[in-house]
């Protein structure tokens, strides 16, 4: 019982103590679901542009 106390560092946060993200606004909904969405469309939009740019220069 001892080494399961000294385990545990104090002032860090504990896993077993975090709670389930809560979206219950608009806000929450942009921020977590449809901002992530939209960067990794723009990420894979940007890539078939730089792809496309370099076949044109070669």
């Amino acid at each position: 019982m001892i080494y399961s106390l000294v385990q545990i560092p104090q002032g860090v946060p504990n896993p077993a103590d975090s709670e389930p993200l809560l979206i219950n606004s608009t806000f929450d909904i942009i921020l977590y679901i449809v901002l992530p969405i939209l960067i990794l469309i723009g990420y894979f939009l940007w890539r078939k542009r730089q792809k496309k740019r370099n076949e044109d220069k070669n």
